[in-house]
């Protein structure tokens, strides 16, 4: 590959339980090439901080209220990223592509606040660093997110994906990217689309022992309470008629089903979260309506085969629900990759965000580069 350079994307997402890593040789154009991914979990000290702090931040003032809270959180997690680094035995020259663990996501005030000290990390390991990648996007009048559309487009031409073709990346919040054509970056349409696993993820927290519904098994032998489901999703429309371009996991909460039985609990939210899902998905795809569309899942939320099967029950029959994992690519490591390649073009002053994705008001470059 000409031209290559060979990148390190760490990637902590919503669900704050361990940090994604890959590595990838790419152009940071049309070409990638994966050497390796691994994940890495937290220790739980950092996991309880991590969310404890996150249910303690609410508006901007929060941020100055936990100040040291925020950086001792922040100093450990950039350590903990430091030492991933020294594990995966990278050459010197590997550019690293930071993103850090998000807190707080409000783009109307002009804030996005992720934890990574990408100074510190710089100092720790000896490698160029690219972080704060959605600061310049913000400042430029876009939301921040998402921030993968441009590395989901160089998935469909490198696996030679039919067109248009629809990525669901289903994390702690739920975004789609809606890929129309292969040399037209400006074409990209993305946006959040509501909750993926946050509600589902902080109610099973809250009330058991797990960090998650696996495989959606406690959906499945639990009871929709369908008052409470209309009541959420009569709420919802309601809050929802202006409409947001990106979600912090801090837009929704599991008030509404206070007092059901944890199973309960979690078939009411995880209906609630497919029929958010796919009513935006039906809205987005409206265009598409008279072809067949392939929506292609990733993130951690594909494996809840309850969600999904909820969410293709909410859809035209004619847009098919795929696993990106068909395409032999790991759904688990689409972000940590992308970041990896945003990093690449950012070292190349290369846009990783457009009008249509971020609602940003030109093609916008981003990502703050620390050399050593």
């Amino acid at each position: 590959m000409q031209n290559s350079w060979i990148s390190l994307g760490l990637m902590s997402g919503t669900s704050g339980d361990g940090v994604d890593t890959s590595i990838i040789r790419t152009d940071g154009i049309n070409q990638y090439e994966l050497i390796k991914d691994k994940y890495f979990e937290y220790d739980l000290k950092i996991y309880k901080d991590i969310h404890s702090l996150k249910e303690k931040i609410h508006k901007t003032e929060h941020l100055k209220k936990y100040k040291n809270e925020i950086n001792n959180l922040e100093r450990n997690i950039t350590i903990f990223h430091a030492e991933i680094i020294k594990q995966l035995n990278i050459s010197e020259n590997t550019l690293i592509g930071f993103h850090g663990q998000t807190i707080y996501h409000n783009p109307d005030e002009k804030i996005s606040r992720q934890l990574g000290n990408g100074k510190l990390l710089n100092q720790l390991t000896n490698r160029n660093i690219v972080f704060n990648f959605r600061k310049n996007d913000i400042l430029k009048g876009g939301q921040g997110a998402p921030l993968t559309p441009v590395f989901h487009h160089l998935i469909s031409i490198k696996n030679e994906i039919k067109l248009p073709v629809c990525f669901l990346n289903i994390g702690g919040i739920s975004n789609i990217t809606i890929v129309k054509d292969r040399e037209n970056l400006s074409e990209l349409i993305s946006k959040d689309i509501g909750p993926g696993n946050c509600l589902i993820d902080s109610w099973v927290r809250k009330n058991s022992n797990k960090k998650f519904d696996q495989d959606g098994n406690l959906a499945s032998s639990g009871t929709k309470n369908e008052i409470i489901f209309e009541q959420a999703q009569e709420l919802y429309a309601n809050r929802n008629s202006k409409k947001k371009l990106s979600f912090d996991v801090n837009d929704f909460d599991i008030s509404f089903v206070r007092g059901l039985s944890l199973t309960d609990g979690v078939a009411t939210l995880t209906d609630f979260t497919a029929s958010v899902i796919g009513e935006e998905l039906s809205l987005s795809l409206n265009q598409f309506k008279e072809k067949t569309l392939d929506i292609l899942i990733c993130g951690g939320g594909r494996k809840n085969k309850v969600l999904l099967k909820k969410i293709q029950e909410n859809l035209l029959p004619n847009f098919n629900l795929k696993l990106i994992d068909d395409y032999k690519i790991n759904g688990d490591f689409i972000e940590s990759q992308a970041f990896a390649f945003l990093a690449i073009r950012t070292l190349k002053g290369l846009p990783i965000s457009f009008p249509g994705t971020t609602g940003c008001k030109k093609a916008c470059i981003g990502g703050e580069l620390i050399k050593n």
